[in-house]
């Protein structure tokens, strides 16, 4: 017999109240979550026991089902039901130049790079033009599948100037940060990025490497990052997997742009940009 969350007994839902159903057996479920009264992992009853339990109907606990896994309180595997998702991984990607491996195990987790690609390769235009080199000119290209504590997270890929790093083609990146080794080994100082970061959707090869189904919403991140004399050292791009991430900044109001930074105001990257 399964074993389901445990719903109080105490719970009713007020048909007298302005308040709709849906959002107070909503309320309710975030704070059984937030209080930890329902543990990650665990599985909430089917949607027909809810309505017979509450006696409302099931529309109500299907709207209330999909806001909260919208949010990131629970989650729905297929063929199995509903569940309470795992607590997500905030990420500081986007406020400090700190690499994924710095960031996270500077928070107590266990980082693990699966190297799916490690090669020397020629830049094309788009990669040249990034790097600011000549397409053709020789490049390190890094694929790697980041897992925190064993779990698939993140899918990204690197592509760096072979002449900066040369070494960097030999060295074994399982569970090395690479920022660390590139300041460590070649006397280079990483001063700054520019990020873009959208969202998309998993296609079947991004949700067969993350473990999550094809069309999942994942979070995609673009960046270069430059050392401090200026010269680019990296492009990257990321993906990010929606249900386990979110990223954290912190902002301070300034009223004109040239307060914000070095950002080139031709470099498409400042403000909010409008994909067409």
């Amino acid at each position: 017999m399964k074993q389901y969350v445990k719903f109080n007994k105490s719970l009713n839902i007020n048909k007298n109240s302005e308040i709709p159903y849906y959002f107070q057996l909503k309320k309710y479920i975030i704070n059984e979550i937030e209080s930890s009264q329902w543990k990650p992992g665990e599985q909430v009853m089917p949607e027909i026991k809810i309505c017979e339990l509450l006696d409302i109907s099931r529309t109500v606990v299907r709207q209330t089902f999909q806001e909260l896994v919208n949010e990131g309180y629970l989650i729905k595997k297929k063929a199995k039901g509903t569940f309470v998702s795992e607590p997500k991984i905030s990420e500081n990607l986007i406020q400090s130049l700190m690499g994924f491996f710095e960031d996270m195990t500077a928070r107590g987790y266990k980082v693990e790079n699966d190297i799916l690609l490690h090669k020397k390769t020629s830049a094309s235009e788009k990669i040249a033009k990034f790097l600011n080199i000549n397409a053709g000119d020789e490049i390190i290209v890094i694929r790697r599948l980041r897992k925190i504590d064993g779990e698939p997270i993140v899918l990204d890929k690197t592509h760096i100037p072979y002449n900066l790093c040369p070494n960097l083609l030999n060295e074994n990146l399982y569970n090395k940060s690479l920022y660390s080794y590139i300041e460590g080994n070649y006397n280079l100082r990483i001063d700054r990025g520019i990020r873009y970061i959208e969202a998309t959707l998993a296609t079947e090869e991004e949700a067969k490497f993350l473990k999550v189904n094809k069309g999942s919403p994942l979070l995609f991140i673009e960046s270069i990052g430059y050392l401090d004399n200026g010269t680019p050292l990296e492009y990257y791009t990321a993906l990010h997997r929606g249900d386990r991430i979110r990223m954290v900044t912190e902002l301070k109001r300034v009223k004109h742009f040239d307060s914000i930074g070095s950002i080139p105001p031709d470099s498409n990257l400042s403000g909010i940009l409008v994909k067409e």
